[in-house]
């Protein structure tokens, strides 16, 4: 008797809402765990950027000699001695801080022949987009420190045209082979930020980790919540429908 009021409860279920919501459930409870590895990511970084940033800085050929292991070269300090190309400016656009619009301004340093392109910091910009911010730049043989960056290249809704370039060149994106093909020569495959301390260049705001891992937990709490309050909505509206079917049942047998 069990055995069939269970089938015909079964048979009775409304299937596609019941895959639906586990469909919604498990997405929910999956982002919830992707910003917890999200948060152990950005803790192993942090700890790796405070270890590093106990070591002499590497010359250039270490680094380069270090980019094949397996936790990369990122982060890495790292000493350049070279000349500045003070013909060739670019400008990252869409860099804001602190609510202003502004650019990152970047040079390449050419160091025994190895031209490596270098993030100069901030500045402000203009709301017309007609003017472009007042650049002095970096020129002569200079000793830098900084650390080392591999460049992450976001999604593009249209491809940038470099041809005919005038500069300073405003960019929307750091794109090293573009680069290196607009120059004439190839621009080694990662950028130095230069360090704070260093007294050429602009504002150098930069933050190594965008959003702390405690910002991602925050989120995983959030996507968590949204999946328990999911699935207590769908089970409380499945008793609900259930109460009101056995209802209309027996108001129909009363008839």
């Amino acid at each position: 008797m069990n055995s069939v009021s269970l089938q015909h409860k079964l048979k009775q279920l409304n299937w596609p809402m019941v895959i639906f919501t586990m469909l919604v459930f498990s997405t929910l409870i999956k982002l919830g765990f992707w910003q917890i590895d999200r948060a152990l990511e950005k803790e192993q970084r942090q700890l790796r950027i405070s270890e590093l940033s106990q070591r002499d800085a590497l010359s250039l050929s270490q680094v380069l000699a270090l980019k094949d292991l397996q936790d990369g070269i990122n982060d890495l300090p790292i000493q350049l001695n070279g000349q500045f190309v003070a013909d060739k400016v670019f400008l990252l656009d869409n860099q804001p801080d602190k609510g202003r619009l502004g650019y990152r301004v970047y040079q390449m340093i050419d160091s025994n022949d190895d031209v490596i392109l270098v993030n100069l910091g901030w500045v402000q910009g203009s709301i017309d987009r007609n003017i472009l911010p007042e650049i002095t730049p970096v020129s002569g043989q200079h000793t830098i420190t900084g650390h080392v960056r591999e460049v992450e290249v976001g999604i593009q809704l249209q491809a940038q045209n470099l041809t005919n370039p005038s500069w300073p060149l405003r960019v929307q994106q750091i794109e090293l082979d573009k680069f290196s093909q607009l120059i004439g020569k190839k621009l080694l495959p990662f950028v130095v930020y230069l360090d704070k301390k260093e007294t050429i260049g602009y504002k150098k705001n930069w933050q190594p980790i965008v959003m702390p891992p405690e910002k991602h937990r925050a989120y995983a709490f959030q996507w968590f919540s949204l999946a328990l309050a999911w699935i207590s909505l769908m089970i409380w509206a499945a008793i609900k429908m259930s109460k009101n079917e056995v209802s209309e049942i027996s108001s129909n047998n009363l008839k």
